[in-house]
């Protein structure tokens, strides 16, 4: 039932401010702008690849204003693209679950997902701007992998016979990966739980509990990128010895307290189920 993952939504102090990073790094084009009363805050919509990137800049008490004061800027919410909202609803009423909506979109709390707030919206068709293809992957950190994977199945329709599952002892987590359309698309959200409590990842789910990570975007140039960042002075984790790495990690110091994963075309097969895919061989860790 999922398309696409569709878009990301971070809570920022300062709009105009974050705009122009995005802008900067990945080339992101603002293309609209308006309130959303479901979280309390004015959103600013941009673009980057044929995805959008909402900053969200709270205007009043609400759960963008609560993720501010808790945490700082950064990821709030995830966004997905489905062909049919109707039969969307349907289904989520069908397997009990509850939403709310406001224009033309629905909105998940976390309670509803196993700690993921989300967004579904009408798949669109979208020409592409800036320096990026388009965002595929969204990491949801759960206490149990295989029942956040489960209920992705139920509440979207999802095949889990088309999932693949990932481990990773260097950044310590296990999971799996709920490809929405393998292998047409790479799109997917990522279930995993941490195995390694004192690495990145087992720290921040201290601090946090359960809900969305990091997101992961593929880039037709990554030195390119690479060079942007390093004009900016910002920090990001790439191999030395590559002008332009199939692989790289934008650092959430960098892009208004996002963590980006960066990927050349095709390149993330390596890891997803379908190495065949990929352009070249190399390992996420």
């Amino acid at each position: 039932m999922l398309r696409r993952v569709d878009r990301v939504l971070l809570v920022v102090r300062d709009p105009a401010d974050a705009a122009e990073v995005w802008g900067a790094v990945l080339g992101a084009e603002p293309v609209r702008e308006g309130g959303l009363e479901a979280w309390r805050a004015h959103r600013t919509v941009l673009q980057a690849g044929d995805s959008e990137i909402e900053l969200l800049s709270p205007t009043g008490p609400g759960p963008a204003a609560d993720h501010l004061a808790a945490f700082g800027e950064g990821l709030f919410a995830a966004g997905f693209a489905v062909a049919d909202p109707a039969a969307l609803r349907a289904r989520l009423a069908q397997v009990g679950a509850r939403w709310t909506e406001e224009g033309e979109q629905l909105f998940l709390e976390p309670e509803e997902t196993n700690g993921l707030r989300a967004v579904l919206s009408r798949h669109v068709e979208r020409e592409r701007v800036g320096h990026i293809d388009w965002i595929y992957e969204i990491t949801h950190l759960t206490r149990s992998w295989k029942e956040a994977a489960a209920r992705h199945a139920e509440l979207f329709g999802l095949d889990a016979s088309r999932f693949s599952e990932i481990t990773s002892e260097n950044f310590g987590y296990t999971g799996t990966l709920t490809l929405f359309d393998p292998p047409a698309r790479l799109d997917r959200i990522e279930a995993v739980e941490i195995t390694d409590s004192k690495g990145a990842m087992g720290r921040f789910f201290r601090k946090r509990g359960p809900g969305i990570y990091m997101c992961y975007c593929e880039c037709p140039d990554t030195g390119a990128l690479i060079e942007r960042l390093r004009r900016r002075g910002a920090r990001f984790t790439a191999p030395e010895d590559d002008p332009s790495p199939p692989n790289l990690w934008v650092h959430p110091t960098a892009l208004t307290g996002v963590l980006l994963g960066v990927s050349a075309p095709h390149h993330a097969w390596t890891w997803s189920g379908r190495p065949e895919l990929a352009p070249r061989t190399s390992a996420r860790g």
